[in-house]
């Protein structure tokens, strides 16, 4: 294949552009005129300033040139000037870093063909060709030399004539002549005179610079013979230590997975690895990830080749689980032949076609002094947060979200191994969170009482539905049920805790997947989102934290990772890594991936103490493995989508309207759907209509209830449905499980004791669905 051709600057050829530049966090990205030319890139407000005013310069002979993503690079010099660039497409970011780096390579030839012409020195390790440099560091020393004694000739010359020309100047003042003539001598006198001054001015400003640079030449030559030495040594020590690196990883290689003599036949068969130039790299295929640093608690390496060739009966029981190697059928191939009610052999349907577009997000300017002056003298639970934070979606819709990938499940429920299917769940907990790396918008607090029904039965077997079951502590419960043999259920709540630059949010409560074929129960927990530049600064997602995902009736679990960023990480962003483990603690399979792209999975076919030290001192776990599969991959966004909230497809249709809903879906909330709309001022009015009514309903009821036989719960609290600005201790799951929801009772959720983990929760208590087809719904309270 061909390589791919690239623009090629000529040596005196220069290009020029327009990028975004970095400037601060209260300007962000600014657009400037940007010149590449002589190794040198300089940008300026507009081309116009080009003439006269540079705004700043940076030498890409020793320049660092690196890609942040699609659109965005840093140039820095190691130094003081750092640019952080962001091109208007990818293709454009593409031109702009090839003429920076053919600009950069010709820049560092230039500097280094100019070392080696004005070296007048050379280090041990240079002492080849130091007679020749040195003879032409001296004859350059003395064109300089004959250049200097010239311009000292040209001042004794200018001297010497400026003298002549007074004295003659002067004679001609003393012979008496007529008073034209004396005119016009006097008008001559006085332009000697000025011809004097400014050669006196000129010549005692040559003499000042020959001084100055005299004073200053020995003192350069030294820094830069430092330099160069200083260059020398760090080169040596570098590549001694990479000479030294790959000593010892041969060498772990050799003690872990082959003995030194032993060939990879396995490997060998299939040829040059693409993108390898080294043959010791050629085993890097079968790698399932390098490793990393101290944030990883184990490494993988690939497996011996005799796992390679078993016999078809060792082969038949590895196989069996996340398919085979290449030329068999996977297993979900294998099932979806086999059963009778796959899609492909039940009768055609038609399907409701979904909307894949909504309004476009008004571009209106937010004014936080506007709103915190409406904030004086209120109270914390009555200060009204405006829609301009929000995206138009409530949490219960968001909440819904996390079946984005219900295939994960559904394949799953097909899998006859409870160690392949938790590889499946897990991947499936991680697919939850890559909705959300551009979506810094925050979703609508639910009102009590609220609901939102998901019905996918056609399209993907499944139905879910939500409902706000407590405001304080905000808590919503979830369930979905799928005719593909499996059930979703859960109990979320969210604590945010401000910390100055960045908010943290930390869901409590637990998620439940059972699956009706196997009896597998399985529960895990979400990880903290945290959400940076609250204040100045463009906002960015990340996910940190670790889940345990437990099977409760075989004991297998997977431990997954969430690696949080770091900007001094030479790890991938966003990474996720886990084990899956049975009862008994042994390693099955190794999964990998970043929670906003894909997940992958390798089997392990041996594990073993070894490898480098952790950051706790313990030696990493060394797993063996087989080629990596693929679990999940994220599906790209919609066209159009940074428009549209970067809404996934899934999303766009959350709030389409539906007849047959609930009164108390959150299609029905106007707020919300003024929002969408791209009414944001009335949808802030509304807002605030409906925030007033509920602290007018929370209020009866807690009269109801103070009339009660249960004083103890008197009390006035926030009012439901605002948007409240809590200032609270640490939250944990212990202070959730204890506090009280609320006087009010859920219409299609119960608070009872979990059957499994003994906690407290709400679960389905069956009647919606029913309810839906009867078109009852006069027990629905009247919330919007």
């Amino acid at each position: 294949m061909s390589e791919p051709k690239v623009p090629i600057l000529a040596p005196e050829d220069t290009y020029k552009g327009w990028l975004f530049k970095w400037t601060n966090y209260i300007k962000g990205y600014q657009r400037r005129w940007f010149v590449l030319s002589n190794g040198l890139l300089s940008y300026y407000r507009s081309q116009a300033e080009m003439g006269h005013t540079c705004r700043g310069t940076i030498n890409l002979a020793t320049a660092n040139i690196t890609v942040e993503d699609s659109c965005n690079f840093v140039i820095s010099n190691g130094g003081t000037q750092t640019y952080h660039l962001k091109a208007s497409s990818e293709v454009e970011r593409q031109r702009w870093i090839t003429a920076l780096e053919l600009a950069k390579a010709k820049a560092s030839r230039m500097q280094a063909e100019s070392d080696d012409s004005g070296d007048d020195s050379t280090s041990p390790a240079a002492s080849q060709g130091a007679g020749s440099r040195n003879s032409e560091v001296q004859s350059t020393l003395r064109t300089l030399n004959s250049k200097v004694e010239d311009l000292s000739t040209c001042n004794d010359l200018i001297a010497k004539h400026g003298s002549a020309l007074q004295r003659s100047l002067s004679e001609l003042e003393g012979v008496r002549l007529g008073g034209e003539t004396s005119e016009k001598i006097r008008q001559v006198t006085e332009r000697a005179t000025l011809f004097r001054i400014t050669s006196n001015a000129m010549i005692n400003a040559c003499r000042d610079f020959l001084a100055l640079a005299q004073a200053h030449s020995k003192r350069w030559q030294k820094a830069l013979q430092a330099e160069r030495e200083q260059r020398v040594r760090l080169e040596e020590t570098l590549e001694q230590l990479a000479k030294q690196h790959n000593h010892l990883e041969r060498a772990f290689r050799g003690a872990t997975v082959l003995p030194s003599s032993q060939s990879n036949p396995a490997i060998d068969s299939k040829g040059p690895v693409p993108g390898k130039g080294d043959v010791s790299d050629e085993d890097e295929e079968n790698e399932f990830f390098d490793a990393c640093e101290d944030v990883q608690e184990f490494i993988t390496v690939p497996a011996d080749p005799k796992y390679h060739r078993r016999s078809g009966s060792n082969v038949s029981g590895i196989s069996s689980e996340l398919g085979m190697d290449d030329g068999t059928t996977s297993l979900d191939e294998q099932s979806l032949a086999s059963n009778p009610e796959s899609p492909q052999s039940q009768e055609v349907v038609p399907v409701r076609k979904r909307r894949s577009r909504i309004p476009d997000k008004p571009n209106y300017s937010l004014n936080l002094w506007s709103i915190m002056k409406n904030c004086i003298g209120k109270e914390l639970s009555k200060i009204p947060m405006p829609v301009n934070f929000n995206e138009p979606l409530s949490m219960l819709q968001r909440l819904s979200e996390d079946l984005e990938y219900y295939e994960l499940l559904d394949r799953g429920a097909k899998c006859q191994s409870s160690l392949e299917q938790m590889c499946y769940v897990a991947a499936f907990t991680v697919s939850s969170y890559s909705t959300t790396v551009h979506r810094t918008g925050k979703p609508f607090n639910p009102l009590l009482g609220e609901t939102f029904e998901l019905d996918r039965v056609q399209e993907s077997g499944y139905r879910s539905l939500c409902e706000q079951v407590s405001h304080h502590p905000p808590a919503a419960a979830h369930h979905a049920i799928s005719e593909r043999g499996w059930t979703l259920r859960q109990e979320i709540a969210l604590a945010s805790k401000f910390r100055g630059k960045y908010l943290s949010i930390m869901p409590l409560g637990s998620i439940h997947c059972i699956f009706e074929k196997s009896n597998n129960h399985y529960t895990w927990k979400k990880v903290t989102t945290t959400v940076h530049n609250i204040i100045v600064g463009k906002l960015w997602i990340d996910q940190s934290g670790e889940i345990d995902v437990v099977n409760h009736r075989t004991g297998d679990r997977c431990h997954l990772k969430f690696a949080p960023y770091s900007y001094f990480s030479r790890d991938v962003a966003r990474k996720v890594t886990g084990v899956v483990t049975d009862k008994d603690g042994k390693a099955h399979y190794v999964l990998s991936g970043t929670w906003d792209e894909k997940m992958e999975c390798s089997r392990v076919m041996q594990s073993s103490r070894g490898g480098e030290n952790g950051a706790d001192g313990r030696q990493k776990t060394v797993y063996q493995t087989l080629k990596a599969k693929e679990l999940w991959r994220k599906t790209p966004l919609p066209e159009g989508a940074e428009n549209m909230y970067y809404f996934s497809t899934l999303a766009l249709t959350l709030n389409e309207p539906e007849e047959g809903v609930a009164p108390t879906d959150s299609r029905r909330r106007p707020d919300q759907r003024l929002m969408e709309q791209g009414r944001w001022e009335e949808a802030n009015a509304e807002k605030q209509r409906l925030e007033e009514k509920q602290r007018t309903v929370r209020r009866e009821r807690e009269r109801e209830a103070n009339r009660s036989a249960n004083p103890a719960e008197e009390g006035k609290e926030p009012a439901d449905g605002a948007e409240e600005v809590e200032i609270a201790s640490e939250p944990s799951e212990t202070t959730y499980k204890s506090v009280h929801h609320d006087n009010y009772k859920p219409m299609w959720f119960e608070r009872q004791v979990d059957p499994m983990t003994r906690e407290p929760t709400h679960i389905y208590r069956g009647g919606y669905w029913e309810a839906k087809e009867q078109g009852n719904w006069d027990s629905c309270p009247d919330i919007f």
